[in-house]
C-alpha cells in the first residue's frame, strides 16, 4: 500500500506553479540564511535553471512555521502538529493532517509546498532494493535508494545535482555538477524513501553516498541531518549516519568541529597519488597524505572509527602491489576498509575484477592485518549504482 503513495505519473508535475503565493516574511525567504548560521557557506555552483521555490516547508524550522501560523492567527502549537505529521505521520499532503482545522489545511495547501520533486521512475530489485529517480522543481534530476538487509532499512541520499569530483568510473560525474541541493530537497529524499516502507517499519541508517560530494554542500547536508537525527524528526542516531567524501581536508576539519559523531567514510580508491590522480582527478590538488591527516584529526576529535571506501576496478587498482600499498597506508590506523567490486556503467570502459583477482586482493589485505569488508553488490538490475539510472533516462529515447 505504501509503495504507491506519493508516486506520480511520468509526465505529471508534482509542484503546482499556480499554487505558489508569496507569503514569507523577509527573514525566511532565503533558507540558506536561516539554517546553520555557525558554518560559512561553502562555494555553490551557480544554476542556470529557474530559481527554486521559496515556500518549501522542508526548508523551514519549527520557529519559521510558528511565525507563519501566528501571522495568520493560528496558535503556535499547530507547528508541532504539522512537524509530527511530516516526519512521523508520513503525510502525503497537508490535507492528510486531519487534526488540523480544515481552513488551515486549505491555507497550507494554497501557500506552501510539502513536495517539490516529481518521481520520474521507481525501480525495485529482487533483493529488496528500491531506487527513485526524482526530477526537481528546476528540472534537475537526482537519485536516492532504499536498501533492505535483514533488520536494517538504510537509505542512500544525494547531496548535489550531478557531481564535480570527476571520479572517472562514476556515472554521477559524467555531466559535471549543476548545483547543491537545499536542506529541504535532501530531507524530501529521506521522506520519499521512508514512505516506501510499511507502517510498522522505520528507517534505521542514512548514508550520504548518493549523487554529489556531501562535503561540498556541508551546510545544507548538516542542516538536513540535524532534522534526521532529532527525536522529533526521523530520530536516527548520528552513529547510524554516514557521510561519505572523496576527501576535502578543510571540510573534514569543519565537520570535526561540529562535534556530532557522524560516521566518516573516505572514498580512497587508490593507495598512491600517482594512481589516484588518474582515478580521482581532484586528488592532484590535495594528495592522499593531506586527506589521511584530516581523517586522523576527525578520528581524534570524535572517537569514531574511520572507514575507507575502495571501488575495485579490473586491472587498474586490484593488483597485489595495490593491496600491499594499502596495507602500508592503513594497517596502523585501525580503520575499516570497505571494498566494493565495480558496478559497470554503460558508456564507461571499466570492468568488475574476476573472482580470482578479488580473492587474491582480499587475501593480501587480510594477511596484512587490514580490517576489511567486501561489500555485497545490491540492485544491479535496477542500476542502483550512483547516477546510473539518471544517465540511462537522459540518453534513452522517450517512449
Amino acid at each position: 500500500m505504501h509503495k504507491a503513495v506519493g508516486i506520480t505519473g511520468r509526465n505529471s508535475l508534482f509542484f503546482r506553479r499556480g499554487a505558489i503565493i508569496p507569503c514569507l516574511s523577509v527573514r525566511v525567504v532565503d533558507p540558506s540564511k536561516i539554517f546553520f548560521p555557525r558554518f560559512p557557506m561553502l562555494p555553490i555552483v551557480e544554476s542556470k535553471r529557474p530559481s527554486l521555490p521559496a515556500n518549501h516547508i522542508l526548508n523551514w524550522d519549527k520557529a519559521a512555521i510558528q511565525t507563519w501560523l501566528q501571522e495568520r492567527g493560528y496558535p503556535a502549537f499547530r507547528a508541532k502538529q504539522i512537524w509530527k505529521w511530516i516526519f512521523e505521520g508520513r503525510a502525503d499532503s497537508f490535507e492528510d493532517m486531519t487534526d488540523l482545522p480544515k481552513k488551515l489545511r486549505q491555507e497550507l495547501s494554497e501557500s506552501l509546498l510539502l513536495w517539490t520533486s516529481t518521481v520520474v521512475d521507481h525501480l525495485e530489485s529482487e533483493d529488496g532494493t528500491e531506487k527513485l529517480l526524482l526530477q526537481m522543481a528546476d528540472g534537475g534530476r537526482i537519485e536516492c535508494v532504499l536498501l533492505r538487509e535483514e533488520h536494517r532499512r538504510s537509505i542512500c541520499v544525494s547531496s548535489q545535482v550531478g557531481c564535480g569530483m570527476g571520479c572517472v568510473f562514476c556515472a554521477s560525474g559524467m555531466d559535471g555538477v549543476d548545483r547543491n541541493l537545499t536542506r529541504g530537497e535532501i530531507l524530501e529524499q529521506m521522506l520519499r524513501l521512508q514512505r516506501l516502507l510499511p507502517a510498522e517499519e522505520r528507517l534505521s541508517h542514512i548514508v550520504m553516498m548518493g549523487m554529489g560530494e556531501p562535503l561540498a554542500n556541508l551546510q545544507n547536508v548538516l542542516a538536513a541531518l540535524d532534522v534526521a537525527r532529532h527525536p522529533e524528526g526521523l530520530g536516527i542516531s548520528p552513529r547510524r549516519i554516514t557521510i561519505s567524501t572523496v576527501g576535502l581536508p578543510a571540510a573534514i576539519d569543519r565537520l570535526a568541529e561540529y562535534e556530532v559523531p557522524f560516521h566518516l567514510a573516505v572514498s580512497l580508491h587508490a593507495p598512491t597519488d600517482e594512481l589516484r590522480n588518474r582515478i580521482v582527478p581532484t586528488n592532484s590538488k590535495v594528495g592522499i597524505g593531506a586527506i589521511l591527516q584530516a581523517a586522523d584529526r576527525y578520528f581524534e576529535r570524535t572517537g569514531r572509527r574511520l572507514t575507507f571506501e575502495y571501488v575495485l576496478l579490473a586491472k587498474i587498482n586490484d593488483s597485489p602491489e595495490c593491496a600491499d600499498d594499502l596495507v602500508k597506508l592503513l594497517a596502523h590506523r585501525g580503520a575499516m576498509l570497505n571494498v566494493i567490486p565495480y558496478n559497470p556503467v554503460p558508456g564507461l570502459p571499466y570492468e568488475t575484477p574476476s573472482p580470482e583477482r578479488i580473492h587474491h586482493f582480499r587475501r593480501a589485505l587480510l594477511e596484512g592485518g587490514i580490517n576489511v569488508m567486501f561489500r555485497q553488490r545490491k540492485g544491479d538490475e535496477i542500476q542502483a549504482a550512483c547516477g546510473q539510472l539518471r544517465r540511462i533516462r537522459q540518453t534513452a529515447p522517450e517512449a
